[in-house]
């Protein structure tokens, strides 16, 4: 029988993290620079190779790289495969909401439009040329993010005026996060090939939680454990399914809600 290796064996791994600069990816990029052979963290602008240099992190490779722009992914996985060979996993964290802030009234068709391409058809695009890549070889892990707002509406008394609650376009795109995970893991089933979600929620952003200190208060109310989550809390859920103590683990969604869902 095959051994089982630590939860925490990554020691021979590399894994790609899109978006490894954010409120989640710093966090879990900077986990899996002390635990893997090369982490490949992909972001915009110069927020990876900022990262890098701040932190310290000396298995991190930064790359600058839109991933909004779907046509432009195969040429970059191409690049990013010859340069450093193919990755045993990928945290998938990058998203856009472009109507952010804008109440379901507001919301103009297009820009609901926009933010599920710029969502949707990049990471089904990432998602099935990496798994092509990855079925001779039959082994892989793949993390995609959705939110707990593509499982149940924002609840609207949590947003008092003038803040309008989480916007529709962002909660329809993670639903879809869901059901692209759980269609992925079949398919690719057969060729070892794992995929599963990370479900996060009430998980606010520094800035929001110093500018917003009473919303924060009634987002912690939400929760069986009467408080937010914050970003360290992400990376074991997440580290988890990256590791061969997932190995029987796929289509499946891992809600890190404190709760929030249960009731």
């Amino acid at each position: 029988m095959k051994t089982m290796n630590p939860w925490h064996s990554l020691e021979d791994k590399t894994i790609w993290v899109t978006g490894g600069a954010g409120y989640f990816g710093a966090a879990i990029t900077t986990a899996l620079d002390s635990l893997c052979r090369r982490v490949v963290c992909i972001d915009l602008g110069d927020r990876a190779a900022e990262l890098v240099g701040e932190r310290g992190l000396s298995r991190t490779i930064p790359l600058s790289h839109n991933m909004a722009a779907a046509d432009s992914l195969p040429g970059m996985i191409e690049s990013i495969v010859a340069s450093h060979g193919l990755p045993d996993g990928v945290v998938h964290l990058s998203y856009a909401t472009l109507g952010a802030g804008k109440s379901l009234q507001e919301l103009p068709p297009g820009v609901f439009q926009k933010t599920l391409n710029q969502n949707m058809t990049p990471t089904f695009a990432l998602c099935r040329d990496l798994a092509e890549r990855m079925r001779p070889r039959r082994s892989g892990s793949i993390v995609l993010f959705s939110s707990i707002y593509g499982l149940v509406s924002p609840t609207p008394r949590n947003y008092l005026p003038p803040m309008n609650p989480n916007s529709i376009d962002y909660g329809v795109s993670k639903a879809a996060v869901l059901q692209l995970s759980r269609y992925f893991a079949v398919h690719y089933g057969p060729s070892a090939i794992r995929f599963n979600c990370i479900t996060p929620g009430t998980f606010p952003h520094p800035p929001m939680q110093r500018s917003e200190p009473e919303f924060i208060q009634r987002l912690a109310g939400g929760s069986p454990l009467g408080r937010i989550g914050q970003s360290h809390e992400i990376v074991g859920p997440t580290l988890f399914l990256l590791t061969d103590s997932a190995s029987y683990v796929t289509g499946h969604n891992l809600v890190v809600d404190g709760g929030w869902t249960a009731w």
